[in-house]
């Protein structure tokens, strides 16, 4: 299934939209960027030059996705949320001429496998926000975050973990937790290391 692409958005022809993808009005996808299958971007929605999202990621609108971000299959991205790429953001050189790109290397965000961030929420780079994790709305990530961890605050911490689901699990002691949506069991092996009891050591 071929993608649809509202005729205001502008995707450059270099970029790369997979199939059964949507691409809604005034998203903005940049060169050499690559939108996997299935996704839906939304409106007002920027991926900038060589970005990469996975298959099935939903990008709410208004988010923005700097390069060199590396999103991994269905990872939801919510409204007005920033993956930015500059850990020392400047207009001007420090002999105060205007920055060019030569003048400043970018470095990712890259959000695993099934991982959520919310509303508004900022994930400042280089940082890694892991699989099936939660970032919650209007956080500001400034460091890791371990798989399958719920972070909230600025600068965001972890507070729960969650599971597949994304709703909290329950602890049930002696560091095993119940998702009570799924009914899967998870097990902390180590400090901020959290493995379901079905995956692979």
């Amino acid at each position: 299934m071929t993608p649809h692409i509202d005729p205001s958005a502008e995707v450059d022809v270099n970029a790369t939209v997979g199939d059964g993808t949507t691409v809604w009005g005034l998203a903005h996808i940049r060169e050499d960027a690559v939108v996997g299958r299935g996704c839906t971007i939304g409106r007002g929605a920027y991926v900038g030059p060589g970005a990469t999202l996975g298959a099935d990621c939903k990008v709410q609108n208004y988010a923005l996705i700097y390069e060199p971000a590396r999103v991994e299959d269905g990872v939801f991205i919510g409204p007005a949320a920033v993956l930015t790429n500059d850990p020392h953001p400047r207009a001007l050189t420090p002999d105060g001429a205007a920055k060019g790109p030569q003048d400043w290397t970018p470095v990712g965000v890259t959000v695993r496998h099934g991982a959520s961030i919310g509303a508004r929420a900022v994930c400042v780079a280089p940082v890694t926000v892991g699989r099936w994790a939660l970032v919650a709305a209007g956080s500001v990530v400034t460091r890791d975050v371990p798989d399958h961890a719920l972070v909230a605050g600025s600068p965001a911490r972890r507070i729960k973990w969650v599971g597949r689901a994304g709703v909290p699990l329950e602890d049930q002691g002696d560091g095993r937790f119940h998702c009570p949506v799924t009914g899967e069991a998870y097990t902390e092996v180590a400090t901020d290391v959290l493995r379901r009891d079905a995956d692979p050591a």
